[in-house]
């Protein structure tokens, strides 16, 4: 062994391989069963005692404790899955452990590594092309099938009780932030703001036509609501700032520090009562509203509220037309916003600051509620993941059946075009790229406790009598013919997921030699 491997782990050739594979493929195992409408939940306890319940793949993988780094390269995709579409991340890893688990027989066939991952990007290019052209196309004014993605997204989740409800609400805040005057079917998801909060019931949450933030009054005697508000949006503080240039004042007796403090008092005064003057009712400061500011315009009856984070003012400026001016003594009538309310109350124990009833804003807020802390958060993830499809779909414009429907038609028209044109192991290695596919059907076949290999073999007989999109409602726990039935799932979800899988299976074929570092080393 040379002085260079001494204080490292390493593994090479077939073992890396072998290594590699088992541990994706453990991975994938361990969350597969959470897939589904049928799929169960797994408990994670982290190292505070803090307890996380749920079937969200995106939560479970980020909240495990992994160190293999082939594992890493796994979770990292479907980060990145989340990240780029806001769905599927299960489904990424699922289908990268199927994927490798059958490169593996591959490999124990003597067909080199390079050849397989060769092999499964043409496979994963191809169903890209067949995935363009089946995908039905969907639209803001297809608002039905963008309802049904929505609650498909939320079928085998905590929030499927309100699926119904929970989905119009998603869907009209998407169609309240988008542009569809320009023709834009993009999504800014930063426009569209989730806060969770305990109490009450599912069916009560509610779409606020403005902003929520978890702030409060500046100070106490200020309004705790004001209607019809004219709001100015500050960077800087409402304070007398400082000189850039050290200087020193000589005081000689207690009447001129009064002085002094009366003269800055009087500043700040001319600064609230200029600001009063444009119309304000209502400021919201990225900075601090130092006193007697606050007092000043507590007693023109203007609600301030201090150290508001940027992200924050850039949601309120979008919901109610302000234009964010970077101090006070800037602000024009020009650069007012507008909303019909603005109230201070509290909920759940803290303070929080509403912005409501504005006129076409362009940034709204989905408070979901729940009955305890974990129904509240679990309905949040589940209606992240309908946001997402809704906004997916918008975004490519093309919507396919789900339920397992979608992966057993791709399976079939890759077997079908690699019989007619390739030959030798570039057939083998695409065929069993369209094997793989099968992973998601079979799944969801399972969690229901049925044969898998007997209900696949009724769903491909069902697509070759011409009945395309049968597929398996794990939740009547049958064949039919999803897309009658509204199981709709983003076509782009589907195409990412292919990009992702494929990428950490060649990633992992490529590896022949790992090095793993004694990380007591570090300093």
């Amino acid at each position: 062994m040379s002085e260079s491997e001494s204080s490292v782990g390493r593994t090479k050739g077939k073992d890396a391989h072998r290594t590699n594979i088992a541990v994706v493929c453990s991975l994938a195992d361990d969350i597969r069963s959470t897939m589904g409408p049928k799929g169960m939940d797994k408990m994670i306890v982290d190292g505070l005692g803090d307890i996380i319940v749920t079937n969200d793949g995106y939560t479970l993988l980020t909240n495990m404790r992994i160190k293999h780094p082939s594992a890493k390269l796994a979770i990292e995709a479907a980060i990145t899955q989340q990240e780029k579409v806001g769905d599927g991340t299960t489904s990424v890893v699922v289908l990268a452990g199927e994927l490798l688990r059958r490169a593996q027989h591959l490999l124990e066939m003597n067909i080199h590594p390079s050849l397989i991952a060769q092999g499964y990007r043409l496979a994963e290019g191809m169903a890209q092309t067949i995935l363009k052209q089946i995908g039905e196309p969907a639209s803001i004014d297809t608002p039905q099938l963008l309802l049904s993605a929505a609650q498909t997204a939320m079928i085998g989740k905590s929030a499927e009780s309100a699926k119904d409800h929970l989905s119009q609400l998603a869907l009209k805040g998407i169609e309240q932030t988008i542009d569809t005057k320009a023709g834009r079917q993009d999504v800014d998801l930063r426009s569209l703001k989730l806060e969770r909060m305990i109490g009450g019931s599912l069916d009560q949450s509610e779409l606020l036509n403005g902003v929520l933030i978890s702030r409060e009054r500046a100070h106490p005697h200020m309004p705790r609501e004001v209607r019809q508000a004219k709001i100015a949006i500050i960077e800087q503080a409402l304070e007398i700032r400082n000189p850039e240039i050290t200087a020193q004042i000589q005081i000689s007796d207690p009447a001129q520090m009064q002085a002094f403090i009366e003269q800055e008092q009087r500043t700040l005064a001319e600064i609230t009562a200029k600001l009063v003057a444009t119309g304000c009712t209502a400021v919201f400061c990225q900075q601090n509203i130092e006193e007697p500011a606050d007092y000043f315009l507590s007693k023109a009856g203007v609600l301030g509220v201090r150290r508001v984070p940027q992200s924050d003012l850039i949601r309120i400026a979008q919901a109610t037309g302000a234009r964010i001016v970077t101090n006070a003594v800037s602000v024009e009538p020009d650069d007012l916003g507008f909303a019909g309310r603005i109230r201070e109350d509290n909920q759940s124990g803290r303070a929080m600051i509403f912005v409501e009833e504005c006129k076409d804003p362009k940034a709204v807020t989905l408070v979901i509620r729940g009955a305890t802390e974990h129904a509240a958060e679990e309905a949040r993830r589940a209606m992240e993941d309908a946001i997402g499809d809704i906004a997916s779909i918008l975004s490519d414009g093309k919507v396919v059946a789900g339920a397992g429907a979608i992966e057993i038609r791709l399976k079939r028209a890759l077997d079908t075009w690699a019989k007619s044109s390739l030959k030798g192991k570039e057939r083998l290695i695409v065929e069993t790229f369209a094997q793989a596919l099968l992973v998601i059907p079979r799944t969801l076949i399972e969690s229901t406790g049925q044969d898998p290999i007997e209900v696949i073999s009724q769903i491909e007989d069902e697509h070759e009598k011409g009945r395309e999109w049968a597929g398996f409602d794990a939740v009547e726990g049958d064949v039919a013919d999803c897309w009658k039935r509204e199981i709709l799932e983003p076509s782009k979800i589907k195409a990412q997921a292919l990009v992702s899988a494929t990428e950490v299976a060649v990633t992992i074929l490529r590896i022949d030699d790992m090095f793993i570092g004694d990380t007591r080393d570090r300093a």
